[in-house]
């Protein structure tokens, strides 16, 4: 009979049901996962457990070592004092100082601020808190850095003992060793004593006795308010943010929270705290002058590079004695100088003229004295080191000296002073352009063309090589012609300048300067002494010597005249940096750079972010200033002696030459009291050529040296710029423009202008009277910028009228001395340029109705040449400024 039920065979062989035997694979899947978890976390806590043991002995036992090989350390050591080259105490590495306080000094409410701030389980660790770390430990995940700390008291005070301020985990991990080994030998109360004693409360103040002196002028520390407990608590997290001389909002907002720590903590009450938060600082330290402040930061700065293994607190609480090269004479003559605000330019607002100056002595490279800046203050900005461009005083570096190292050239070489260009750089002269020119004059006259053409001639890698060797670090972009006159990528510094100055001193050898003679440790151990290097050879002493020869003339002859030093034998070289600012002719770096037989010195002027307004009027001889006036006190009492000249000197054969020009004879001279001018007049030579010109020279009362008047073609000349009650001296030589060749002076001739006669009483109709000031196109005179006024026209029925230009009829002379706008009177034109000296002028003039022009040349010259034409207008036109 049929059926739907299955066959015993084919219940036998059903294949299971899936559901049914999922719970039995579970239970076997489970079995093995527990039973991994459990072997898993077995070992992970195993090895834990036995890293932890490892790492607690490694900890204790490094922290033991550490702690017994530096025991001295724990000692509070007086401060390290610091003296100069011949022995005598000039001052201390830190100059807030006090004697270690005992424990029974130190308030207990002072100590709990502490430790409210900075450790409130201070009690309960045993010199690592561990929670603390695990709190630091997920921030530092989070950042992916070491940047909190989880610092306890003891920690602090192993770091500041014994470890540099890196924040690497290893630094940590030697920090903990050693904070548990303090734990271990020292109580709770010691470890906090010496933490007070050690720890710093800004700049290079250490010690809480020392703080309380300085913030609040309080040495008993039971004296001590609660507010000023809490200031001083609040400034080991930033000494120098929360310095509640500098940054008083700041102290006073951080006070607030440690005062609510100390509430919170009980140490004191609400009224208490709020009283405390309400008190406003205005203590006024009184002024604390220590000397040499810029010399000590200088040796702190070199301590710290020759000795690598110290900590700033080894060095300034340590106990050492330094033993410097300053020459305390030439230090306290550098910042007498720096102080006369008289030898600087007044600025426009509060940001100063700054300046920086380095002695040394050139024969061993020691460092006599040195000033970054005025005002200097302790830790201050220093530009001794900050990188400017150094201008024409870079020349006699990479141009001069390698070309006579060459021996292709001499200091008689004729150089090329033609305008040109090199590729697609083109230079310009100041004083104009000659064919060629004299070596020696070239620098003294600091021209641009030679100098390049010079560095061309040469090869651009010879004269960087040279400059490098000379203790110059350029850029990599500096191998152009553009460094012959000192268009360096970065620039250079003040201490690299006097170092590569004292080679030309030093006869060709190079020393790299130093501040620092000897350290000796508080045992009276040398710790660490200068040794006397190989002196590196640079240049022959020929080279030196020569190069001396001609940077001598710069100081008698050229632009570093305002160095000189009297009769002390001087050489050097002067540097001045354009704007670079479109329509502005000021300056941006002012140099001079100087050696005598002793010492090599550098000085640099200028602004720190030169702008628009921010510009040097003057020029490099404001340095050269500066320099004369420092190194005249720094010297005084040394011999004076003459640059040594080398036994086998090679003598400089000049190259032939033509000859120089015969000079001018006959010179005379009167004044003129129609005409209120000194008339000259000269004979020509008798080797005249047509490319020649006359040059005047002039000297007037109260003047030292002549300086170039005028240039004319004519054998005679007018002086117009003349002052009542001057004497005044000429003297005229011949130029040959052909050859570049000058003669020499004619004889002298001195001229006495008389003092103005009183004005007449009547007063003067409206068309004789002069126009005001004020009225003058482009406005009054003046050595800055200039407007030249617009052309003046002159009546055709007056003889001569040019309309503020040259005379008029016959030889008339016209004179570059600006004047109101013509009357109906013969003029006499001209213009005042942008310099200290007028520009002079000298025009012909034709016919009854003739114009002069007058031009004005270069202001340092102090030259132009006009002529006269037959119209009715005339105008001024100014030269170069």
């Amino acid at each position: 009979m049929p059926t739907d039920r299955p066959s015993r065979m084919e219940r036998n062989h059903k294949k299971p049901d899936k559901m049914s035997d999922q719970p039995k694979g579970r239970k076997k899947k489970k079995r093995l996962n527990g039973r991994m978890i459990f072997w898993t976390s077995f070992f992970t806590i195993a090895i834990a457990v036995i890293c932890g043991i490892i790492g607690y002995l490694f900890i204790t036992v490094n922290g033991e070592k550490l702690l017994d090989a530096n025991r001295d350390k724990l000692v509070v050591n007086g401060p390290t004092q610091v003296f100069d080259r011949s022995g005598k105490l000039m001052g201390e590495m830190s100059v807030e100082t006090s004697d270690p306080v005992e424990s029974q000094d130190i308030p207990k409410l002072l100590k709990m601020a502490f430790v409210a701030t900075e450790d409130k389980r201070f009690y309960e660790h045993s010199g690592v808190d561990f929670w603390s770390i695990g709190r630091a430990a997920v921030k530092d995940v989070v950042a992916r850095s070491m940047v909190e700390g989880g610092s306890t008291i003891t920690q602090q005070l192993a770091k500041n003992i014994f470890l540099t301020r890196d924040k690497t985990f290893f630094r940590k991990a030697t920090e903990m060793s050693i904070a548990m080994a303090l734990e271990r030998q020292l109580s709770k109360d010691e470890i906090l004593t010496m933490y007070l004693n050690r720890i710093n409360f800004g700049g290079t103040t250490y010690g809480i006795k020392a703080a309380s002196e300085k913030y609040f002028g309080i040495s008993d520390l039971n004296k001590l308010e609660i507010w000023q407990m809490a200031t001083l608590a609040a400034m080991p997290k930033g000494p120098s943010a929360y310095n509640p001389l500098r940054h008083p909002e700041a102290s006073t907002a951080r006070r607030a929270v440690v005062l609510d720590l100390m509430y919170d903590q009980g140490l004191i009450t609400a009224e208490q705290r709020d009283h405390a938060k309400k008190v406003v600082y205005d203590y006024q330290p009184p002024s604390k002058q220590q000397n040499y402040l810029a010399f000590l930061d200088y040796v702190m700065d070199e301590a710290e590079d020759v000795m690598p293994d110290l900590t700033e607190d080894d060095l300034v609480r340590g106990g050492y004695k330094i033993y410097t090269t300053m020459d305390a004479q030439a230090q306290k003559a550098v910042e007498k100088a720096f102080a006369n605000d008289d030898l600087f330019e007044k600025s426009v607002d509060d940001q100063p003229v700054q300046a920086a100056m380095m002695i040394m002595n050139h024969e061993n490279g020691s460092i006599l004295a040195l000033l970054g800046g005025r005002d200097y203050e302790r830790k201050g900005f220093s530009r001794i080191n900050s990188r400017r461009q150094p201008g024409s005083s870079f020349k006699p570096i990479v141009a001069y000296a390698p070309a006579l190292e060459s021996g292709k050239f001499t200091m008689d070489s004729q150089l090329s002073n033609e305008k040109q260009c090199f590729s697609n750089y083109c230079p310009t002269n100041l004083h104009g352009y000659s064919k060629t020119i004299g070596m020696t004059e070239a620098i003294t006259k600091s021209e641009n063309i030679p100098a390049v053409w010079l560095l061309n001639q040469i090869g651009v890698k010879t004269g960087v090589s040279y400059a490098e060797k000379m203790g110059i670090k350029l850029d990599k972009n500096d191998n152009n012609l553009a460094i012959a006159l000192g268009g360096l990528t970065q620039g250079t510094t003040v201490k690299e300048m006097a170092a590569a100055y004292s080679v030309f001193g030093n006869e060709g050898r190079y020393n790299e300067p130093y501040s620092i003679k000897q350290v000796v440790n508080q045992e009276g151990t040398v710790v660490y002494q200068h040794g006397n290097p190989q002196q590196k050879k640079v240049l022959s002493a020929d080279t030196a010597y020569y190069m001396t020869k001609m940077m001598q003339d710069v100081i008698s002859d050229g632009t570093g005249k305002n160095a000189k030093l009297g009769d002390r034998p001087l050489a050097g070289k002067t540097g001045t940096t354009q704007s670079g600012i479109s329509g502005s002719s000021r300056n941006r770096d002012a140099w001079f750079v100087g050696y005598t037989p002793e010492w090599t010195a550098a000085v640099w002027m200028g602004y720190d972010k030169p702008d628009k307004n921010h510009l040097l009027k003057g020029s490099s001889g404001e340095a050269a200033k500066l320099f004369s006036t420092v190194m005249k006190e720094a010297l005084q009492g040394v011999p004076i002696k003459d640059f040594p000249t080398p036994s086998d000197l090679t003598k400089s054969t000049p190259e032939p030459t033509e000859s120089a020009p015969q000079g001018v004879t006959g010179l005379s001279g009167s004044y003129d009291h129609s005409t209120g001018t000194v008339k000259l007049s000269w004979s020509a030579p008798a080797d005249q050529t047509d490319g020649g010109e006359y040059r005047i020279y002039r000297k007037a009362s109260g003047e030292q040296d002549f300086s170039l008047l005028m240039s004319v073609l004519t054998t005679d000349a007018e002086d117009l710029s003349v002052a009542p009650g001057t004497t005044y001296q000429y003297y005229v030589s011949y130029y040959d423009k052909n050859s570049g060749q000058e003669s020499e002076g004619s004889n002298k001739v001195e001229v006495e202008v008389p003092q103005e006669e009183p004005p007449a009483s009547e007063e003067p109709t409206p068309d004789e009277s002069t126009p005001d000031e004020s009225t003058w196109p482009g406005g009054q005179p003046s050595d800055g910028e200039f407007n030249p006024p617009p052309p003046q026209s002159g009546e055709p029925d007056e003889t001569g009228n040019g309309g503020d230009t040259g005379q008029g009829q016959g030889q008339g002379q016209g004179q570059g001395q600006v004047e109101p706008p013509a009357s109906n009177t013969p003029g006499r034109g001209g213009g005042r340029g942008p310099s200290f000296d007028p520009g002079q002028g000298s025009g012909q003039g034709n016919g009854q109705s003739g114009q002069g022009t007058g031009t004005t040349g270069n202001p340092d010259q102090g030259a132009a040449t006009g002529t006269g034409n037959d119209t009715d207008t005339g105008s001024d036109t100014l030269g170069n400024p």
